[in-house]
């Protein structure tokens, strides 16, 4: 059986890369608008209603919009916008998440992409919360570095001209006043009481993703050892496709990769899962001083964007989950 598939808003970054990783597929026939009817609204209801599934790739007031003008039941929607993804009747689009939620995507007609920074934001902490190690009331931190892609049209234009003159301008922190779009997620699906403090940057590259949470193991009740945090998140992951958890030995060869003024210094590079659906987690630390970091690895346009949208549309569409994608 061939289904019908209709990325609205398949112009953007994010459209064009699922479209790229669906157009040589056999199982689904693409629909696409005229351009110059891109935001007619009938044109675009009579598309989103003749698919058999939808990815929405459009700004969230728009994501709302083409959901409104939806009205044939048997439609699946696939959201790619922040507009659903704590809204009720929506499933969210982390398979790997929990026990049954790749069960409860393959069985939706509504689910809501994840943002790339919650991915592996969540994949690190929910497994360690669930296990009893991370209290849901803990204050928890994280820091993390994207590549402009992920910062619209604008962001883009700007970081691909040259830097200006007496700057490089290789990092720029955002999301100062603590109200990033991505926090209501992170907690909800991380298991937490509170928002996490999210420090969010942005780096001179096009794309790829590292997240981090640092953690003072002295201070948590369980007082975790740098194993037990590896154990929780390699027994979560253990059988999964796209997620993998780095070994000890991985895990030490990074941390002594070269030696830095402050000792040895992980060379870990953002860049590294670029155009797979992979993401990579990593336990770092020190049992001595009680302290660990927790690092995923990961693509903010892959497992972070449109790899996941099409993980989703192939389980809502009950085809080969890995089907388009690459490790």
């Amino acid at each position: 059986m061939t289904y019908k598939v209709f990325i609205d808003g398949e112009a953007g970054t994010t459209g064009l890369q699922i479209r790229q990783r669906l157009q040589d597929r056999t199982d689904l026939e693409m629909l696409s608008i005229d351009p110059a009817r891109r935001k007619d609204a009938d044109a675009r209801a009579e598309l989103l209603n003749a698919a058999d599934a939808v990815v929405l790739c459009l700004p969230d007031d728009a994501a709302r919009e083409a959901v409104s003008l939806i009205s044939a039941p048997q439609v699946k929607v696939v959201d790619a916008s922040t507009a659903h993804r704590v809204a009720e009747g929506w499933t969210y689009g982390f398979a790997e998440m929990s026990a049954g939620q790749r069960e409860a995507i393959a069985g939706a007609t509504r689910v809501s992409n994840p943002g790339c920074y919650p991915t592996g934001f969540i994949a690190l902490t929910r497994p360690i919360v669930e296990a009893g190690l991370l209290p849901r009331d803990w204050p928890v931190t994280v820091n993390a570095i994207s590549g402009y892609s992920g910062g619209g049209k604008g962001l883009m234009e700007e970081f691909e001209r040259p830097a200006p003159d007496g700057t490089n301008d290789a990092y720029r922190p955002y999301g100062l006043t603590l109200a990033h779009k991505h926090v209501p997620e992170m907690q909800r699906y991380g298991g937490f009481d509170h928002p996490p403090l999210f420090a969010p940057s942005v780096g001179r590259f096009a794309q790829g993703m590292i997240v981090e949470v640092p953690l003072q193991l002295w201070a948590l009740p369980a007082r975790p050892k740098i194993a037990d945090l590896r154990a929780a998140l390699s027994q979560a992951y253990a059988h999964e496709t796209f997620v993998a958890v780095a070994s000890d030995l991985e895990t030490e060869a990074l941390g002594k990769a070269r030696a830095g003024a402050g000792g040895y210094v992980a060379d870990l590079d953002p860049e590294a899962l670029n155009g797979t659906n992979s993401m990579r987690l990593f336990v770092f630390g020190d049992d001595g001083k009680g302290q660990a970091r927790l690092v995923a690895l990961l693509d903010n346009l892959g497992k972070g964007a449109s790899g996941a949208a099409v993980q989703n549309l192939n389980l809502m569409l009950g085809l080969d989950e890995s089907a388009g994608l690459t490790r």
